[in-house]
């Protein structure tokens, strides 16, 4: 699962427009913006913590509308970025931006991470989660200045870094400190549920419009 894919600047928000404007399947949405085919479904079910506002890929240069007409008419079609759009994010340096709303969550996402792989190095954990060496040694130590308050939680969860992301840190962490990453299939049931309920709606979807047609023209007639 883990790789180094370039991912749209805003992976919800685009997932959001994808699953409102296209016909792609939740797991080609999910994989094209680094983010869980669960994620997708809570964004199509308006669940999600937060309502995100659509983003348009194809008019921020991030995926053409080729892409996304492969993607339709073949569900195991993975979409690919615009190449100016990958150049674009490949030349971006500097540390991970993070909005204001979201930083104070950075230390429970912090001691999760050193909690559950502490073969991660605190370099890996600053890039990618947008932090400093001795913040992370503050908080491995129980030295920092909110300690008392600070709760593992999954980065992923509070919205610090994408699941591919985490994944990609910690299968590289795993290789070089040589332990065998275990493999997740929890969710595969879960994803494969929901794409088989996904192909039902529509199916069903396009038999509606094919029958409403039909009335239309025997009404003409």
């Amino acid at each position: 699962m883990a790789h180094a894919d370039p991912t749209p600047l805003m992976p919800h928000a685009t997932a959001a427009w994808l699953v409102d404007n296209t016909g792609l399947t939740f797991a080609q949405i999910a994989e094209y913006c680094g983010i869980h085919v669960l994620e997708v479904q809570a964004i199509a079910d308006e669940t999600a913590a937060t309502k995100y506002t659509g983003r348009d890929p194809v008019r921020a240069n991030e995926l053409s509308m080729e892409e996304i007409e492969k993607g339709q008419k073949d569900p195991g079609y993975r979409l690919k970025m615009t190449v100016q759009s990958q150049d674009t994010i490949r030349r971006t340096r500097g540390p991970r931006y993070t909005p204001v709303s979201k930083r104070q969550d950075k230390p429970d996402g912090i001691a999760w991470i050193l909690k559950n792989h502490p073969e991660v190095s605190d370099g890996a954990i600053g890039k990618l989660i947008g932090t400093t060496r001795n913040t992370i040694n503050a908080i491995r130590e129980r030295s920092h200045w909110n300690s008392a308050n600070i709760v593992p939680k999954d980065p992923v969860t509070l919205g610090l870094c994408s699941q591919r992301e985490l994944d990609a840190l910690v299968a590289k962490a795993a290789k070089k400190a040589g332990i065998k990453a275990p493999e997740d299939n929890r969710l595969e049931g879960d994803r494969e549920a929901l794409l088989e309920e996904l192909r039902a709606e529509r199916t069903a979807a396009a038999e509606a419009r094919a029958a409403e047609e039909i009335d239309e023209a025997d009404g003409e007639a």
